[in-house]
C-alpha cells in the first residue's frame, strides 16, 4: 500500500477495438441470415435513415439492450455493420460501400423492401 501523499500511476490500457471480418471471407448465406431477423433489419434501416453513425443506445428497438447487443454482434460478424469506440460509447455504421462491392444491390434491395413492408404495415394499421 502506498504511503500518504504518494501518487501511483495507473497502468496504461490499450484503446478498445472491435474485430470485423474481411468481407471477402463473408458468404452470402451469412449476410442473408443476419438480415432475416426483423430487429436486425430495423437496426440496418435506422442506420441507413440516420445518414450518420449511431451509438448503441440510440436505436429504437422492441428488445432489451442485452438482446440488442446480440443483434449488433450478428450484424458485425456478417460484415453488415462496423463498430468502433468513441471514448466509452460504441458507435455503429453501415458498411454500405463494402457490402455493395461484395454483393451488388443486396443491401439497397433489403432496405427498399423494409421501407415497403413498413409502409404496408402502417397502412393496414398494424
Amino acid at each position: 500500500m502506498p504511503s500518504q501523499g504518494v501518487t501511483v500511476a495507473r497502468p496504461r490500457t490499450a484503446a478498445r477495438t472491435v474485430e470485423h471480418p474481411d468481407l471477402s471471407e463473408v458468404s452470402l448465406q451469412e449476410v442473408l441470415e443476419a438480415l432475416v431477423d426483423p430487429v436486425r433489419r430495423m437496426v440496418v434501416s435506422q442506420l441507413a435513415r440516420a445518414g450518420e453513425d449511431k451509438s448503441c443506445g440510440t436505436f429504437d428497438a422492441p428488445v432489451s439492450l442485452s438482446t440488442l447487443t446480440h443483434h449488433f454482434n450478428v450484424l458485425r460478424d456478417a460484415g453488415v455493420i462496423r463498430q468502433y469506440y468513441v471514448g466509452t460509447t460504441k458507435m455503429n455504421t453501415l458498411r454500405t460501400d463494402e457490402v455493395e462491392q461484395r454483393f451488388p444491390g443486396l443491401l439497397s434491395a433489403v432496405l427498399a423492401a423494409s421501407v415497403a413492408e413498413e409502409a404496408g404495415t402502417a397502412a393496414r394499421g398494424i
